[in-house]
């Protein structure tokens, strides 16, 4: 669990992908969270919106990719990583294989839907043009537990 930063700055993104996530919660959204770090700096940040926005696609991962692309204007990522609190699903891995980023660091597995290590294994798979590195489990336990207790609180409104 060792790219080019110290574990302990995987560590402290991924604390800000966990605010992110809280920040989803908050609003009756699943909470996962993503940030966009390029050259040590967070340049994107951003939360599951799909419930507020209508959106199937507003997933954090998505959003936080459009606002570093913005931010870096150039829809190549390739100098960034991503860090967020879920395993992404094959939407958003698509979307980082599209972006070019080399990196992605994430907490939770997603057995329903992973497709970075989990289900599939997009972000290594040589038949796609681009590949990303992988690290997983930063901080997987607060990352799972906070999806945990949403989902336990949903069942119990009877919702979701």
């Amino acid at each position: 669990m060792n790219g080019a930063m110290p574990d302990v700055e995987h560590q402290r993104f991924m604390e800000m992908a966990l605010e992110e996530a809280r920040a989803a919660m908050a609003e009756d959204e699943v909470p996962i969270g993503a940030v966009v770090v390029h050259e040590g700096r967070v340049i994107a940040r951003a939360h599951n919106q799909r419930e507020q926005l209508r959106d199937p696609t507003a997933h954090a991962e998505m959003i936080a990719i459009t606002q570093a692309a913005i931010a870096r204007a150039s829809w190549r990522l390739d100098d960034c990583t991503l860090y967020v609190t879920l395993e992404p699903c094959p939407m958003c891995a698509g979307a980082i294989v599209q972006a070019r980023i080399p990196r992605v660091v994430y907490g939770a597995t997603d057995p329903k839907a992973g497709a970075v290590d989990t289900l599939y294994r997009l972000l290594d798979d040589s038949r796609l043009n681009h590949r990303a590195e992988t690290i997983a489990g930063v901080l997987a336990e607060p990352c799972s537990q906070i999806l945990s207790q949403f989902f336990q609180a949903q069942r119990r409104l009877g919702k979701k």
